[in-house]
């Protein structure tokens, strides 16, 4: 009789401990629905179209240059530094960004100067980011903007009134996964209004990769389509700042070059291509 009661209770409790399990099993398979849930709803927030936007310009903005390039084939290269910063940020959310390229050896005198202005690219079209460039009103008020500290630059309003004539707008779709490159996109295939060096139209091509990196092909045509400026090997591959290196120190592309140089970029690569 002990032992029959002992033997109920036994019974009794592993039916208890089953119910449990199966108490214990339905919760964790409810919460791993509800993180997954959760999850869901981060990474669908990840991807909204201002996030694009965010995503592009972090990628854009920074010192890169295109010293590799200028290393393994200076015949359609030069060592070249791209610099771009936030400069403002209009009513609606989009984000201007000041440009500027120069030769590596002088810095302090860029040779183009642009703002761009960045935002979501609108609901009926297919692509994530619209990119605009424009002139600037007084490119020498801004020359070294991001190079400055920020009390000494021109402040927000002046930035805004000195958004000058809309020059190109390439439009950004993000690359499928598996792919090298973050966003890429171009300008329509008709381009845009140029009248530099014998052109009458522009087409821009911008991909950004995972690694930093930013690649920008520009290239101007005459009416009879023939390219008159620009590069013809392949776009120009802007690289991040690498950190201070020894070797670069004496490296022949960080010394002044000949002026003669200087005069070949016209046939590389547009100077002004307003």
């Amino acid at each position: 009789m002990g032992s029959g009661e002992d033997t109920g209770a036994g019974v009794a409790g592993g039916g208890g401990g089953g119910a449990g399990g199966v108490v214990r099993g339905a919760v964790l398979k409810a919460l791993v629905v509800v993180g997954g849930v959760l999850l869901l709803r981060r990474l669908r927030r990840s991807t909204t179209r201002w996030d694009h936007t965010r995503a592009v310009v972090d990628a854009l903005s920074g010192e890169k240059f295109s010293r590799e390039q200028a290393r393994k084939d200076p015949d359609n290269y030069f060592n070249l530094r791209m610099l771009t910063c936030p400069a403002t940020e209009m009513v609606d959310g989009s984000r201007v960004l000041y440009f500027e390229q120069a030769f590596w050896r002088s810095p302090e005198k860029p040779y183009r100067q642009r703002f761009y202005m960045v935002k979501p690219c609108p609901k009926d079209m297919k692509c994530d980011v619209e990119l605009s460039s424009y002139a600037i009103r007084d490119v020498e008020e801004y020359k070294n903007f991001c190079d400055r500290p920020k009390d000494q630059r021109p402040q927000p309003e002046e930035v805004i009134a000195d958004i000058a004539e809309h020059l190109t707008t390439i439009h950004l779709s993000r690359c499928e996964r598996g792919k090298r490159c973050l966003y890429k996109g171009s300008t329509p295939p008709e381009g845009f209004p140029n009248s530099w060096s014998g052109a009458t139209y522009c087409t821009s091509d911008l991909s950004i990769h995972k690694n930093g990196e930013v690649h920008i092909w520009d290239k101007g045509f005459d009416d009879d389509g023939n390219q008159v400026w620009g590069t013809k090997a392949g776009p120009y591959e802007f690289k991040p700042a690498p950190k201070s290196n020894y070797d670069d120190m004496f490296s022949p592309l960080n010394f002044s070059a000949p002026l003669t140089l200087e005069k070949k970029i016209e046939s590389s690569f547009a100077i002004d291509d307003q």
